[in-house]
């Protein structure tokens, strides 16, 4: 694998304080296919930043539905999912090259300012998750081999959230190698959600995740977040966005 087998798929919905950010943190030899739904400056941003191996698509979707336009746009060998609220790590790429014998790889996003800890335990049970055999990768980081994704049918468009967890399942259910690294890490910036509660969140995923995962989740309830979308951008933001 080199930088120019990898574009980058990221759905923007008015991400104009984060997008910069994440701009900065990928290396110009990647690919990036951006799915958008704003209605504020994130596309120009984006067009004013970053004009080279740059796509910008119009789609106002599910964020499920935004990931596999992009995947299905792209051309590239490896798709690395991602979110705008967060950075890569400054040797994230160098590092994610040395993978290319598996099919499917993933890693943790932690936090340079606020909430490290929950970050830091959320990294933890990732590790011992895989240690177990079950992946629990997040689509702020996953890197996907283009045949896996195609072979497993993409992502289930029914979902509107977990579709990261419930994907990289079937993935490895359908006999490909995937890993884990805990150094190929993302940053993330903007911690809305968090500010919600910690455990509102934390039950949240446990819950939808072991429902998914044990095929036990009844199919009215698969398109429904329980919340999880609704409207974060009228809550106050954290000090660094403010």
């Amino acid at each position: 694998m080199n930088l120019k087998d990898i574009s980058v798929i990221v759905p923007t919905r008015n991400e104009a304080h984060n997008i910069g950010t994440f701009l900065h943190s990928l290396p110009d030899e990647v690919n990036l296919v951006v799915v958008d739904a704003s209605d504020d400056t994130t596309p120009e941003i984006i067009r004013r930043l970053r004009p080279r191996r740059t796509v910008v698509l119009r789609d106002p979707s599910t964020i499920t539905r935004a990931r596999q336009l992009g995947a299905g746009f792209s051309t590239t060998a490896w798709l690395v999912f991602a979110d705008a609220d967060v950075s890569f790590h400054s040797e994230y790429f160098r590092r994610l090259c040395r993978h290319g014998a598996w099919d499917a790889v993933y890693g943790p996003k932690q936090s340079h300012h606020e909430f490290t800890r929950y970050y830091r335990w959320c990294a933890y049970g990732q590790h011992l998750s895989d240690r177990l055999g079950v992946p629990a990768a997040t689509g702020s980081n996953l890197a996907v081999r283009r045949n896996a994704l195609n072979a497993v049918g993409g992502f289930d468009p029914e979902l509107v959230c977990n579709e990261d967890s419930e994907l990289i399942w079937r993935v490895k259910r359908a006999g490909f190698a995937v890993s884990y690294d805990p150094s190929l890490i993302v940053y993330a910036h903007d911690h809305r959600r968090l500010y919600r509660g910690l455990w509102r969140k934390s039950i949240h995923s446990i819950v939808r995740c072991a429902l998914l995962f044990c095929n036990a989740m009844p199919s009215r309830w698969r398109g429904s977040d329980w919340g999880y979308w609704s409207s974060p951008e009228k809550r106050p933001l954290g000090p660094s966005h403010r």
